[in-house]
């Protein structure tokens, strides 16, 4: 029996649900995923769980909130004028922004609403103050040097 540990890569194929079971992401357009265990690759909980499997083992992962993508935060909802905003793209709602926050960190926008004079823009993360499931298949072990 062999299980992957710390240091090991892991090639994963995944399904990513929300906490009322609508999938939003998986691994079958982008195909298997590589990650190597115990570099914060992945959420701590899924590298758990993959020490525990065997190739071709499959687990699903409840996760909090509060530890996947945070809580959703208000003061990241913003109104930014038109005027700010380059002319192309013209913007709409989905499409997403690169943006800095004051200290020069990148952020990405997530655009809610286009008016005439300013559009509504949101920094958290889309599934922010949501409970996920990643539903993970573990496919190889590259074990550590």
């Amino acid at each position: 029996m062999t299980t992957p540990s710390n240091g090991d890569t892991v090639t994963i194929d995944y399904v990513l649900k929300r906490g009322d079971g609508e999938v939003v992401g998986n691994t079958e357009e982008a195909g298997p995923q590589q990650v190597q265990l115990g570099a914060g690759q992945i959420f701590p909980q899924i590298e758990e769980a993959l020490t525990g499997m065997e190739v071709g083992d499959s687990k699903s992962v409840d996760i909090a909130s509060d530890n996947a993508f945070g809580a959703r935060s208000e003061e990241l909802v913003i109104d930014i004028p038109r005027a700010n905003l380059p002319p192309e793209p013209a913007p709409q709602p989905g499409m997403a922004l690169n943006a800095q926050t004051p200290d020069g960190q990148p952020m990405t926008l997530y655009i809610l609403e286009v008016g005439d004079e300013a559009i509504k823009a949101d920094g958290n993360h889309p599934l922010a103050g949501q409970d996920v499931t990643f539903d993970v298949t573990l496919r190889d072990i590259k074990q550590a040097a």
